[in-house]
């Protein structure tokens, strides 16, 4: 299953309680758009006040992640790790587990 970096965790639950006040939302990653100039795997993510239906729910400290049906299996033995940048951006980043 998809593991998350404590600092992945924590930016995830501060993301999600700023932008929802739902006990149920979550960062939800799902399948992005494929352009022709990319044909390499690229997904989206969103804050949703609760899961879909046939989400996989990865749980950790703080807010709940949410993995679409099309993404579950690709992401299920990689790391979730997130950073944020001097002017405040966040980027996700999706790693190999060991």
């Amino acid at each position: 299953m998809l593991a998350l970096t404590d600092q992945a965790a924590s930016i995830v639950t501060a993301i999600v309680t700023n932008q929802s006040e739902a006990e149920t939302a979550g960062l939800r990653i799902h399948q992005a758009d494929k352009t022709e100039a990319s044909q390499e795997a690229a997904f989206a993510i969103q804050i949703v006040p609760q899961p879909e239906e046939t989400d996989t729910v990865v749980s950790s400290e703080g807010s709940p992640v949410y993995l679409d049906e099309l993404v579950a299996d690709e992401l299920d033995d990689k790391i979730l790790d997130a950073a944020v940048d001097e002017q405040g951006g966040v980027s996700f980043q999706v790693l190999v587990q060991n």
